[in-house]
């Protein structure tokens, strides 16, 4: 099946619609390895990203090299507008729970 979003490149998947997709495994598919963590926990994709990728990348933008998707400020919040950046890894490692138990 070919994608219709119009984010690949020679036929690859653009960093954008792998996060996208990302994000909907680990939150959606009860047989993905991370699903315990994401969605297992509850954590849920707004109606808006769920459903369109278009309305996703309208929403984050183009993601800048280097980053990933984030939720952000609160990591056991929802994928949704206001809650998620593109963030380095550091920013990443600044934003677990872990992290935040060690503070």
């Amino acid at each position: 099946m070919v994608p219709r979003h119009g984010h690949t490149v020679n036929a690859k998947r653009t960093p954008e619609y792998r996060s996208w997709y990302s994000m909907r495994q680990r939150c959606l598919r009860k047989g993905a390895m991370n699903y315990p963590r994401y969605g297992g926990r509850g954590i849920t994709i707004c109606e808006r990203w769920r459903k369109s990728f278009a309305a996703f990348l309208e929403d984050m933008g183009e993601r800048p090299a280097g980053t990933t998707l984030d939720r952000w400020p609160n990591n056991d919040g929802n994928y949704e507008p206001g809650n998620c950046r593109w963030a380095t890894r550091k920013e990443q490692m600044q934003n677990t729970r872990r992290a935040k138990l060690q503070r």
